[in-house]
Parts: structure tokens; C-alpha cells; sequence
């Protein structure tokens, strides 16, 4: 199995896009791309929107490639919509290239869920139904894929219990290897962990609680560290972790308070990571012409 992370927070967009190559079986998860529109108040200074037009690219590039694409949820970090967007530098076309004649396994657009991405989920269905190779609702099942098995979660909560963010299914590949890519579950939910802990994964691909939120988040940072060691504890995974928890500049520490130190997007790829988003306020500066100091090249 060969995995290639695309694009991610560590590498300065919202994501947590991936693709695998798989006995012969070449499979995009979560082709989507974004930036959050305010930050510290502020917009997207010019080397986040540079970055996502090239992160756009990228991913567009690994699209033409695939056979089949997969989608977590409705989040327009984790798919592409068909309208032109300005902060997920989406358009038809590029929706099209990435959907077009594909095998489509996607999160149930109707069954558990939340009403914003029910209506995200029609707007894509209603778009990609036609012109799909053919689509799968994926919630709970397991696909063969010649030699590949393609397996998916039950919903679990984007995020913690109750979350009002709505759900998300887990992909996990097996070819002998096994790969879970647990998108958005933000380590704070027990069904998510156990379901983790079940499959026994080789590597582990997910996303870190939103501690960049403050009060909003409070007791994520203590039960994702709890959740995660469990999780190295009784798989022995190797974790690639990044997204919610890299918009937080002290991501550094939470990887240290770990039973084994993961690696992000950009440092499995042996790359600088670029958090840009979690230092928008001083990248404004920058641009302004200030002297300010970041602990990355931007």
C-alpha cells in the first residue's frame, strides 16, 4: 500500500485529504480543500490563498488519477462542491473532474444527519448522481474491491457526543496492510475509539480535537491525549495526526504529551510544516511589512 497525504492544516490549508494506492486500486478520501473564512478576525492573508489555489492544484492532479474517491462527510474541507467558492477554490468543473465516471462511497446523505449538510448532501447528490460511475452510501459496509477490502464506520459524531456538527463514517483499507483514515471524529468520542481499537490498524490517519476553539472546546485537549494514548496503547498504529488540532500554534505540545510522537501531514512527507492558519494574525503583519517572528518559512 502506498500512501500520499495531500493537503492538510500542517500544509497550510483546512483538510485532511489523502490517496492511496492499493493493489492496483487508487482510491482519493476526502477531496476536498478550504480555508476558514475569519480567523482572529481577520481573513485569509495572501500566502493562505496562494496556498489553497496550489493545494487545489495538487489535489485536482491525484483526482485525474483515481478510481474511486470516498467522502467522509459534507464538510467543504472533505469534498468538492459543483459552485464556484472563493475560500475552497471550487467550481463545476473541477467537482466534475474529480467525481466524473468514478465509484463513488460516500456518507449516507439522508440517514444521520445533521440538517446543514443534508442540504450540502442533496446539492452534491443532485450534481454527482448523473454523471458517477456508480455511488455507494457507505455507512456500516464493507466492499471488495478485487483483493482490496474497502470497509467504513457506522456514523460516529464529528466530534464529541451529541455534536451538533452531525457525523461522519471512518474508512478503513485493508490489502494486508490497514489503514483507518478516522476523518473529523476529533478523538472525543467513545464509538469512534472503540470501532479504532477494534480494526487494529497498521497506520492511523485522523484529525485532533478543535482546541483553537478555547471555551468552545473545553476538556478536548485532556480527552483527545487520553483517547489517542489508548488508541497507541492497544494497536500499536502508527499515527499521522493533524487537521482541527494543528489551528492551535501548540500543537507541538499536545504531540508531546503522547505515549508515541506522531507525525503530521507535512512531517510524514518530510516537509516543513506550515500551520498557517494558526499564525493568520502574524502573517498580516508580515504582509503589512512589520517585523514579526514565525517559527516556519512562509
Amino acid at each position: 500500500m502506498r500512501v500520499i497525504p495531500l493537503a492538510s492544516e500542517s500544509l497550510g490549508v483546512r483538510s485532511l485529504a489523502t490517496f492511496v494506492e492499493s493493489g492496483g486500486v487508487k482510491i482519493l478520501i476526502d477531496p476536498g480543500v478550504a480555508l476558514g473564512p475569519k480567523r482572529y478576525g481577520l481573513p485569509p492573508s495572501k500566502v493562505e490563498i496562494e496556498t489553497l489555489h496550489r493545494m487545489r492544484r495538487k489535489l485536482q492532479g491525484y483526482a485525474r488519477r483515481a478510481d474511486v474517491i470516498t467522502i467522509s462527510h459534507y464538510h467543504y474541507d472533505h469534498h468538492t462542491p459543483f459552485f464556484e467558492g472563493l475560500y475552497e477554490s471550487s467550481s463545476e468543473e473541477y467537482a466534475r473532474e474529480i467525481y466524473e465516471g468514478k465509484l463513488l462511497f460516500i456518507k449516507h446523505p439522508r440517514e444521520n444527519i445533521n440538517f446543514s449538510q443534508r442540504k450540502r448532501a442533496w446539492a452534491f447528490m443532485k450534481n454527482a448522481e448523473p454523471i458517477a460511475k456508480k455511488i455507494e452510501f457507505a455507512d456500516g459496509r464493507a466492499f471488495d474491491l478485487g483483493g482490496v477490502t474497502l470497509e467504513f464506520s457506522p456514523p460516529v459524531p464529528h466530534g464529541s457526543e451529541g455534536s451538533k456538527l452531525g457525523f461522519v463514517v471512518m474508512t478503513l483499507i485493508d490489502d494486508g496492510f490497514r489503514l483507518i483514515h478516522a476523518s473529523d471524529i476529533q478523538l472525543l468520542n467513545r464509538k469512534a475509539v472503540e470501532w479504532i481499537i477494534e480494526k487494529v490498524p497498521d497506520l492511523l490517519i485522523t484529525g485532533g480535537p478543535p482546541t483553537y476553539l478555547g471555551k468552545r472546546a473545553e476538556g478536548s485537549w485532556e480527552t483527545g491525549v487520553k483517547n489517542l494514548n489508548k488508541i497507541i496503547r492497544e494497536t500499536g498504529a502508527e499515527v499521522i495526526l493533524d487537521h482541527h488540532i494543528v489551528r492551535d500554534k501548540r500543537y507541538p505540545e499536545f504531540f508531546d504529551e503522547l505515549e508515541t510522537r506522531p507525525k503530521t501531514f507535512a512531517g510524514y512527507l518530510k516537509v516543513e510544516d506550515k500551520p498557517l492558519e494558526a499564525y493568520r494574525r502574524e502573517l498580516h503583519k508580515k504582509e503589512r511589512g512589520e517585523e514579526v517572528e514565525i517559527p516556519f518559512k512562509p
